[in-house]
């Protein structure tokens, strides 16, 4: 099981890690809900690997069999190994290029909170709460990495699940 996950683990995170890359120059001229779905798409892309590297488990190791309980176990240390390469990229790029994001992602916030009519003691509160997490995320490798690993973890977890049922396979005297 070992080299099956290491492999699609790591060629999921090499395909996260090049489109955000690929992404990051473009970044402001994207902006914040195109830039959204752009990179929850690539984090969807990366992750059909999980489909790939549980059937490769099936087809190689199992000999055409896998119960659920295996290949989810499969699936959610590929989704494990490409979330933390996703994190350590995403480390680079912040202390590299972005090291701004906090402060563009804020004005954003705000900018959307004013137009919506929200009223200016409330976007002061909004503001100062961001402003504290913000800090806080600048300070705390274990924060940001947490905040970071949150983003691509959960939709791994949901790939994992549908193929996971997907691709389960019993043997025949297993379904007696």
């Amino acid at each position: 099981m070992k080299r099956v996950v290491l492999i699609f683990g790591l060629i999921s995170g090499a395909i996260s890690t090049g489109l955000m890359l690929s992404f990051v120059p473009f970044i402001d001229k994207i902006g914040f809900d195109k830039g959204m779905v752009l990179g929850y798409s690539a984090i969807v892309l990366s992750f059909l690997l999980i489909f790939f590297g549980i059937r490769s488990y099936r087809e190689n190791v199992g000999d055409g069999y896998i119960s659920f309980g295996r290949a989810f176990s499969v699936g959610i240390l590929i989704a494990l190994i490409s979330s933390i390469i996703y994190v350590l990229t995403w480390e680079v790029v912040f202390h590299n290029w972005l090291y701004d994001f906090p402060e563009k992602y804020t004005a954003y916030v705000i900018q959307k909170a004013q137009a919506s009519g929200v009223s200016a003691a409330d976007v002061d509160r909004q503001r100062g709460e961001m402003d504290s997490m913000w800090a806080l995320y600048r300070s705390n490798f274990f924060v940001r990495a947490a905040f970071t690993f949150v983003e691509p973890f959960p939709v791994g977890l949901l790939v994992t699940l549908i193929s996971a049922v997907a691709l389960r396979k019993r043997r025949k005297e297993q379904l007696a």
